[in-house]
């Protein structure tokens, strides 16, 4: 497995982790279509991004969806965050 492809990979998805973050902290809600639009547009696309590494033999599916299962739980972290702080302003 490739050390360079699986870091690409990660960061990838630490920049996706960011664009939420940022989008919760300008207060976008989590719900909006817009908002989901982005986000499922980005999770396709290094979804397509490690499957094509998989196939090069570059990294590893189960290190591939690692990665992917880890950016939607941080996303779901966020997401909860962001609910609990809309919820405390009422």
């Amino acid at each position: 497995m490739s050390r360079v492809a699986y870091e690409q990979l990660d960061k990838d998805a630490d920049r996706i982790l960011q664009l939420i973050e940022v989008q919760m902290e300008n207060l976008t809600m989590p719900q909006c279509p817009v908002f989901e639009e982005v986000l499922d547009t980005q999770m396709f696309g290094l979804s397509k991004e490690i499957n094509f590494a998989v196939r090069l033999g570059l990294v590893d599916a189960q290190d591939g969806r690692a990665i992917l299962d880890h950016l939607e739980v941080e996303v779901s972290k966020v997401h909860e965050a962001y609910m609990e702080r809309e919820k405390n302003r009422v």
